[in-house]
């Protein structure tokens, strides 16, 4: 089971240059937000294999160009290949925009999102744009992560989170972030992840 984690910024190995031998074996891609929908649109057209999004801050244009044959993974449960997603897109609220959320206003959606998980199953990936607070967020205040999300971390049995929003340029980029819980990734630009193949129930 090969997962491809993505955010935040275009591969153009992926797709100015692309050629089909990149992505072969890959059983689903995610994306974590803020990239272009006609790639995400172009990869899953190419690769022809599930591929997840949640919002990230940057991603109006969704709206009226959403990328097609995409599934959104927003406040939602999904199962791909035997393992369980969920997602939390946006970030914090740094400004009057949309895909921006105060932490009253995440923390209304983790609730809803754990009455979700707890009625249908647990999950193994927590799919967000934001990271948890204290946990590859940043101290200013557009990068801060979600209090509530560590606190879902912390609640619930969630093997593995992967988030954005926090970029490599930023001179603090980890790609892995210790959690005494969870494996925590950051997926900017691309992750790839392989885990053991498992039985899809029919």
């Amino acid at each position: 089971m090969k997962i491809l984690f993505m955010a935040d910024r275009e591969d153009k190995g992926l797709w100015d240059y692309y050629t089909k031998d990149k992505l072969k074996g890959i059983d689903v891609i995610v994306s974590c937000g803020d990239l272009d929908p006609r790639y995400l649109e172009f990869l899953e057209t190419m690769t022809n294999v599930p591929l997840l999004y949640v919002r990230g801050n940057h991603d109006q244009i969704y709206d009226t160009v959403p990328p097609g044959g995409c599934d959104c993974l927003e406040d939602t449960v999904l199962e791909v290949c035997g393992y369980r997603f969920a997602g939390l897109g946006g970030s914090f609220r740094y400004k009057d925009a949309k895909d921006m959320y105060t932490e009253k206003e995440m923390e209304k959606r983790v609730r809803k999102l754990r009455k979700k998980i707890r009625k249908e199953g647990p999950v193994d990936f927590l799919v967000t744009h934001a990271p948890a607070k204290g946990f590859g967020d940043l101290p200013d205040y557009a990068h801060q992560g979600f209090a509530c999300f560590t606190r879902l971390l912390e609640e619930e049995t969630i093997p593995y989170m992967v988030f954005g929003h926090v970029h490599a340029e930023y001179g603090r980029f980890q790609r892995f972030i210790e959690h005494p819980r969870t494996t925590i990734v950051n997926a900017y630009e691309t992750y790839l992840m392989e885990l053991p193949d498992r039985e899809v129930k029919k």
